[in-house]
């Protein structure tokens, strides 16, 4: 029983080594791993240093010396467009939103905010088109007209007509164009979209891609026999011509409150 007692114990104590031994070993392993893994990053760091500060000398003596000075302009100027038209856009962008979200809920507006809404809208899809395509407007507002500051225009009437010219043209096709005319004068509103519409569109049929029928709908309910919706399309050629008798219907309004 000595003899077995003796035996155990020399195997634990053979166990308890190796076990000690294999912790160091491993210990050391992981920490030799541990220290080529930094060498490693450092030398990365090391080259990634080197590389930029290769690069960088590379891009100065570019600028400095091989870039031509006029074209080295022409791209600041570039930059210096884009960044003004971002900030334009948002602007324009910012007036579109308070007016949807504020002044849209009041019944009627003036054809001042409309024709102001309509122009920043129009700004706004711009920004998608080439700036070589062939996009054209024209606005002619009498702001001294009686009406122009008057409650009497419902909001958004604009949007539909704007937004089908922009959805239905092809701006790849070399002949495609929109055009869009704003007027405000003797007291009637004219607003007129002509646009190239894209072959993909299935517009040939008749009162397609001038906006929803609600667009009628509201005109009818609102100015009744005050205005004309007219809608033609003539070799893919759409045009959409709206006009309110705003003038009559502001007399109409007047007296009858």
């Amino acid at each position: 029983m000595d003899g077995n007692y003796y035996m155990i114990h020399d195997y634990l104590i053979f166990i308890g080594v190796f076990a000690i031994f294999l912790l160091i070993t491993l210990c050391i392993y992981f920490f030799s791993k541990n220290q080529r893994l930094n060498n490693k990053n450092t030398e990365l760091s090391e080259t990634n240093k080197l590389i930029e500060q290769k690069l960088n000398e590379v891009q100065l003596e570019h600028i400095g010396t091989k870039l031509n000075p006029h074209l080295f302009k022409n791209i600041l100027n570039s930059v210096q467009s884009h960044a003004y038209q971002t900030y334009m856009s948002l602007d324009k962008l910012a007036n579109v939103l308070d007016y949807i979200l504020y002044e849209s809920n009041n019944k009627f507006v003036s054809p001042k905010e409309e024709l102001n809404f309509a122009l920043s809208l129009i700004e706004i899809n711009k920004i998608k088109v080439n700036p070589l395509f062939d996009f054209r407007i024209k606005s002619k507002i009498d702001k001294s007209d009686a009406v122009y500051e008057e409650k009497i225009f419902a909001p958004l009437i604009s949007v539909d007509l704007i937004e089908n010219a922009f959805k239905h043209t092809d701006f790849l096709a070399q002949d495609s164009f929109i055009a869009i005319h704003l007027e405000l004068e003797n007291r009637i509103f004219t607003m007129r979209v002509i646009n190239k519409a894209s072959l993909k569109n299935v517009l040939e049929k008749e009162h397609s891609g001038f906006g929803s029928q609600s667009l009628d709908q509201r005109l009818k309910m609102i100015y009744n026999n005050f205005y004309t919706l007219q809608k033609s399309s003539k070799n893919g050629i759409f045009t959409a011509e709206l006009k309110i008798n705003l003038g009559e219907f502001y007399d109409k309004v007047r007296y009858t409150r």
